[in-house]
Order: structure tokens, then sequence, then C-alpha cells
């Protein structure tokens, strides 16, 4: 089992940054790739970016591109997300995700461990 614990979150100005931290504990195992998911009042889950065990490869939601940036620790056992230039369309909770291997799935039922959540509100 892993467990995920989000920080960071709060309420910013349109055009603000915010950085989100997801520390893991349990077995941390290798190869695990990371990601993080938002979901907004009456909306689906949303794929955010995702990024692999090494680092080396990440993905990310169009829409985020240029604007934030998925990184992790792996000797912290931590994972972040940047948020630079956040807009109005970014309030939502925002979750980090985990599952075994190298993929990385944008689709959430491909993950098998979640954090609580966090909540994230840009003003306008």
């Amino acid at each position: 089992q892993v467990q995920l614990v989000e920080s960071g979150g709060g309420l910013v100005q349109a055009g603000g940054s915010l950085r989100l931290s997801c520390a893991a504990s349990g077995r941390t195992a290798s190869n695990y790739a990371m990601a993080w998911f938002r979901q907004a009042p009456g909306k689906e889950r949303e794929f955010v970016a995702a990024i692999t065990w090494s680092g080396g490869t990440s993905n990310y939601l169009n829409s985020v591109k240029g604007r934030f940036t998925i990184s992790r620790d792996n000797a912290k056992n931590t994972r972040y997300l940047q948020m630079n230039s956040l807009k109005p369309e970014d309030t939502a909770v925002y979750y980090c995700a985990a599952r075994s291997g190298s993929n990385l799935y944008t689709t959430p039922a491909r993950y098998d461990y979640w954090g609580q959540g966090t909540q994230v509100t840009v003003s306008s």
C-alpha cells in the first residue's frame, strides 16, 4: 500500500502561483508513475500532469502546458506541482495519484493510489 498526502493548496489571485506537494509513504518502491488530477464542482476528474519514477518523462494537459511543472524528489518521497500564471478556470480540488509502472496514463481508473485532495481557488 502507498499512502499519499497533498498539501499547498489555497486561495490566490489570477496570475499568481502555488506549489502543491504530495508526500508518499508506505510501500514507496521504485518505478511508480505519479500524477496530478483535478476536479471542479459538477465536473469529472481531469488529468493535469504525470511523471515517471526517474523524472525523465512527463505529460501535461494542454491547457496547463507552459504554466505548470511537475517534478519529484525521490529521496524525500515527495512530488510537486508548480503552478504559475493561475487562472480562475484552474479552480478545483487537486489530487495526487500513483500507479506501479512507467506508463503515464491520463485516465483516473488507471491509478491505484490517491490522496485526499487539496483545494485550489483562483479569484479573478
